[in-house]
């Protein structure tokens, strides 16, 4: 069994627009997952509507998942909350993960700086927000993909360190 198959993911798609058949961000962040070794619990597409997205985020940290990535709504424009979102879910926030996250994608656009982009941990669920492109999400992932697996087992309390 290999340390990856701790990690129980939810991926969130945050989107206004997209459909099962149009999430293409989503469904490559379910694939980079399953490739790491994670099992997917589940992917939801939920819309940028502030307190359904609250909500949804809120109820995953109280279901079985240890992770939630979400895609998509961390930009300017007026309905972008899965930061705030986000925010108002957890307990501590984990800056260093969106720093890494925002530091890695500069290197490859210009537009990283715009990413509002915000990760914590409520109970046992570490929750990262990851921009809305599949390129942007197979960037982001390699960031934080090798820390997830100690970066759970610190939250689960299976290691000290």
């Amino acid at each position: 069994m290999s340390m990856a198959s701790k990690i129980r993911a939810v991926v969130v798609s945050v989107s206004d627009t997209r459909d099962e058949s149009s999430d293409v961000s989503g469904m490559r962040l379910c694939a980079l997952l399953e490739d790491f070794g994670a099992e997917v619990l589940e992917k939801i597409i939920v819309t940028d509507d502030f307190e359904n997205l609250r909500q949804t985020i809120y109820s995953l940290t109280e279901s079985d998942a240890n992770l939630v990535l979400t895609t998509g709504g961390t930009g300017f424009a007026p309905r972008d909350n899965t930061p705030e979102a986000t925010l108002a879910v957890i307990e501590k926030e984990t800056p260093g993960i969106s720093e890494a996250i925002r530091a890695e994608s500069a290197k490859h656009t210009r537009f990283a700086m715009i990413s509002r982009g915000v990760s914590g941990i409520r109970g046992g669920t570490l929750i990262i927000n990851l921009p809305g492109s599949t390129k942007g999400v197979e960037q982001c992932f390699a960031v934080i993909a090798p820390i997830l697996e100690h970066a759970i087992d610190q939250i689960s309390g299976r290691t000290g360190h």
